[in-house]
């Protein structure tokens, strides 16, 4: 069985007691093993609850965020760079508190199109910036999965080898690449390759169609995604991300450009993207062994 993972908005973009409850108790009945939680203020939601319901149900979490303008750890002014930073040590003080190891998403920059290039300047401010909050996040046992996004929603990392250099950059040993299909799909050469390419630092994935919608009626090549993550040998969880006008959460719908409907049944749509990442796997594994198992006549 592979390790496949579901982002809480495909149920609800709500932090009420019960929306939560229902993420976790649908998640957990369609098969999945891991509930990816967008930030969650704990002042609004009772961590302890949530980390003990989720142990109950026997799942894994991850959390995912982007940074807001005003926390935007490549800015020149150093109080937005303070800011930032203490918003990625609430964040990972979360990921632990919930009992997790993943932080992930848009932790090098601010979330959202840009009207400049980076410079430099930011590029090194981003770097010291986060190798601070990556010492403190190794203590409490939580790796920086830095999601690479198309560059309407960043304008520092658009492509796993940037993701690559920036880690190098930072020498820490718990940053890792956050991958992502729907992204891949608009700024890689080969998504394939650069899956290859990168293996051994990536730390997440996330599978998501061209358009958002259900897995395999968008222009993604699935099955070489498959194929590559097979060939790395990964082991780790694949998440399954998407969005419709469905289910709104006013900030990432927007940022993200959410203004089509692509679905309305949520239960259809999470039980047909964990069997599709399944038999994407299995058969990937299929045609390995076939390519590399040679045998000769019995007789």
């Amino acid at each position: 069985m592979s390790k496949i993972g579901v982002h809480s908005f495909v149920w609800s973009a709500g932090s009420s007691r019960d929306e939560l409850e229902r993420t976790l108790t649908r998640s957990h009945e369609l098969g999945y093993k891991l509930v990816e939680f967008s930030y969650l203020d704990p002042k609004l939601v009772d961590v302890k609850w949530l980390a003990s319901r989720i142990r109950d149900l026997g799942l894994d979490v991850a959390v995912s965020m982007g940074l807001p303008s005003e926390g935007d750890i490549s800015s020149d002014d150093q109080s937005v760079v303070a800011n930032g930073e203490a918003i990625l040590d609430r964040a990972v003080a979360l990921v632990r508190d919930l009992g997790g190891t993943k932080l992930a998403g848009i932790l090098s920059s601010s979330h959202g199109k840009q009207e400049h290039a980076l410079s430099r300047k930011g590029w090194d401010t981003s770097v010291s910036t986060l190798s601070r909050v990556a010492d403190r996040a190794k203590e409490a046992g939580v790796t920086l999965n830095l999601e690479i996004v198309n560059r309407f929603e960043s304008n520092m990392l658009n492509t796993a080898a940037q993701g690559l250099a920036y880690i190098k950059d930072t020498g820490a040993s718990n940053v890792f690449l956050h991958l992502d299909t729907f992204h891949m799909n608009i700024e890689e050469a080969d998504v394939g390759l650069a899956i290859r390419n990168a293996a051994d630092k990536i730390g997440y994935v996330h599978i998501g169609e061209s358009h958002r919608g259900y897995l395999g009626t968008g222009n993604i090549d699935f099955a070489g995604i498959f194929d590559a993550l097979v060939a790395i040998g990964w082991d780790d969880y694949v998440t399954f991300e998407s969005f419709s006008t469905a289910i709104v959460d006013k900030d990432l719908s927007l940022k993200t450009a959410i203004w089509r409907n692509l679905w309305d049944d949520n239960v259809a749509l999470a039980r047909h993207a964990r069997q599709f990442i399944e038999l994407g796997l299995e058969t990937a594994r299929l045609k390995a062994q076939l390519v590399k198992n040679a045998h000769a006549p019995s007789a």
